[in-house]
């Protein structure tokens, strides 16, 4: 009996993830569409069907846990990249700077991952699998870091005339240029202080 008959006879529980029953099949379908990936196999031509093919599940067993390959994708890339940074709270530069060595390692994994980069690649010729990537991960990190920059505005230490958004950009522009536009630039350990302490030098109000 295949995990996928396994976990339909077994019938759905109370949640979508993280039930350890089915942690077998989960892995299995994740590893499926790796498999294909690694194969060569084009985003678009990696389906619900061929993945469940490749993991040995039921169709059923998948649509269980993803509505379609654009969730079940986005759980993949979470899957294999760093995870998100827990803020140490000491002061909104500590916060800033566990974010952005959060964004360094990020872009470490997909220069060293092949998969990433091939991923990463396709995803924006792709816009269903782009859009839920960041409406899911995307998004949700910005507003962390916006969340931080606007404490740093109620505690004095970001101005309180200047746009949100404009900063936030400051300050992950860097590192997203050094892993996007020029993916040969360094990436060293002590960039993410440097970037933060360049900026907060030009956003702190005049003492």
């Amino acid at each position: 009996m295949s995990l996928g008959q396994q976990d339909e006879q077994r019938g759905p529980g109370p949640g979508r993830r993280g039930r350890p029953r089915s942690e077998a099949a989960e892995q299995a379908i994740l590893d499926g569409a790796v498999a294909l990936l690694e194969q060569g196999v084009p985003l678009a031509e990696v389906s619900i069907e061929r993945i469940a093919r490749t993991a040995g599940v039921g169709k059923a067993t998948i649509y269980r846990r993803w509505p379609g390959k654009e969730e079940l994708f986005v759980d993949l890339l979470r899957s294999v990249e760093p995870p998100d940074p827990v803020l140490p709270g000491t002061s909104v530069r500590d916060d800033l700077v566990a974010l952005l060595e959060a964004l360094r390692q990020r872009g470490l994994a997909k220069r060293s991952s092949a998969l990433l980069h091939n991923v990463f690649a396709q995803m924006q010729s792709y816009p269903k699998l782009w859009e839920a990537y960041h409406r899911t991960v995307i998004e949700p990190r910005r507003t962390l870091t916006r969340d931080v920059l606007r404490r740093g505005v109620r505690t004095g230490e970001i101005r309180a005339d200047l746009d949100i958004e404009l900063i936030d950009d400051l300050f992950v522009g860097p590192l997203l240029l050094r892993s996007v536009i020029r993916p040969g630039a360094p990436l060293d350990a002590g960039l993410p202080a440097q970037i933060v302490d360049a900026v907060l030098g030009g956003v702190r109000p005049p003492s």
